[in-house]
């Protein structure tokens, strides 16, 4: 698993992160935080994200419980940023990267090659001739005009076949539809790359993401031995890699998956000392670590309906409403610091059904319909909770509203 989880001041002093500013928390102590941010910036009413680094160092060592077998490759494109990559290269988390700016990004803080797995099944030739001019020797593939490419460009790569999940489509956001050999052509890719003197060293696959039936982990492991038997029948060297994708979440049904990967881990592959066990989990480590304030811009009122706008939606922070298939269904927590100076929390007041739109002028930018909401008014906020994955990494500029320039405080919360 690496180095030893950190503590705040060895993240503090890493690279990525060294210079910023930190503020402890103790427990509990975040929403106090986020007030005392609105309260202190009274004429700035742009949207901000608090990101909570005690949070991330938890979920690592809640990884490293639980599946401590299993080293994790951070998932880069859940959330690039570059506090997050530091912190987690830090911890000792190794790194998932899909193109040539992800491991760009990751290099810069100082990681080595070999600490990334080039995990994109199909890559353009200018980004695998990257790949082997900086030292990442370990990629993926599912096709045979992949193994062409490989072989032109970086033939002394590692390679992991990516086989489909045979129940991949029992996650919220499957991926067997883009990425994985069928059954049927296992087979003929392993017999290409040993024509190709080609290195096979283990097998890659992803159930989707996030997760909704632990069972699916165990269906692939045992497609995964499959694959390994028939190597070895071909007369191909013996694989030494596994790598179970992602697709986990920081909720009760993490501790039942970790269940079902070692369960299936013993029965398929018993007694396998020398096996690297490896996976990608992106918004296990990020989702629940940061917190994004956004201010109400304006307001109508249609009878007894709410209409807001915030500065911020589904073009920007909230697009994985539209293009990610979240954990857990969106949902904020009105902080009425304008209108309401003595309940700013807004606990106990009758609520309306609203709806929450976005800044842009498309209408597809809304956030949520038939919310319920207390009265609020323009220059309230509201605060949304476990927005880490798939947000700001997934942002846009339309219309003018720029996802990367929302700033970013940090924190780090004691856990213990």
């Amino acid at each position: 698993m690496g180095r030893s989880p950190s503590t705040l001041q060895t993240i503090s002093t890493s690279p990525g992160i060294n210079g910023k500013r930190i503020t402890a928390l103790k427990q509990g102590g975040l929403t106090a935080f986020i007030h005392s941010v609105i309260l202190n910036r009274k004429q700035v009413k742009e949207p901000f994200y608090v990101l909570d680094l005690g949070v991330v160092s938890s979920l690592y060592n809640k990884w490293a419980h639980n599946l401590p077998a299993i080293q994790p490759f951070y998932a880069v494109k859940c959330n690039p940023d570059r506090t997050i990559l530091g912190t987690l290269a830090a911890l000792g988390s190794n790194f998932d990267c899909a193109s040539q700016a992800e491991i760009e990004a990751v290099l810069s803080l100082g990681v080595s090659p070999d600490r990334i797995i080039f995990a994109n099944p199909c890559k353009a030739d200018s980004q695998i001739k990257y790949a082997e001019s900086v030292g990442v020797n370990l990629t993926t593939f599912d096709s045979k005009d992949e193994l062409e490419k490989i072989r032109k460009w970086h033939p002394n790569c590692g390679l992991l076949i990516r086989i489909k999940s045979p129940d991949d489509n029992k996650a919220r956001r499957p991926l067997g539809s883009k990425y994985g050999a069928l059954p049927t052509e296992i087979v003929p890719l392993l017999q290409a790359a040993q024509a190709a003197n080609l290195d096979v060293v283990g097998v890659s696959f992803h159930i989707g993401s996030p997760a909704t039936d632990s069972r699916a982990y165990r269906t692939a492991i045992a497609e995964a031995r499959t694959v390994f038997v028939t190597a070895v029948s071909l007369g191909m060297p013996k694989m030494r890699v596994l790598d179970i994708g992602g697709g986990f979440v920081d909720n009760p049904q993490f501790q039942e998956a970790a269940k079902e990967v070692k369960a299936a881990l013993e029965t398929y592959f018993p007694n396998e000392p020398e096996m690297t066990l490896i996976s990608e989990p992106g918004r296990f480590f990020v989702e629940t670590a940061s917190t994004l304030a956004t201010n109400i811009i304006g307001k109508r009122v249609r009878g007894e309906m709410r209409e807001y706008w915030i500065n911020d939606g589904t073009y920007g922070s909230m697009n994985c409403i539209i293009r990610d298939a979240l954990s857990a269904p969106l949902s904020c927590k009105p902080f009425a610091w304008t209108s309401n100076q003595t309940n700013m929390s807004c606990e106990g007041l009758k609520t309306y059904n609203s709806t929450v739109f976005g800044p842009t002028c498309d209408s597809l930018d809304e956030v949520f319909t038939d919310y319920q909401l207390p009265e609020l008014q323009v220059n309230d906020w509201l605060v949304f909770p476990n927005m880490g994955a798939y947000t700001a990494a997934m942002g846009s500029s339309f219309n003018g509203f720029k996802t990367a320039d929302i700033l970013t405080y940090l924190v780090h919360t004691n856990t213990s």
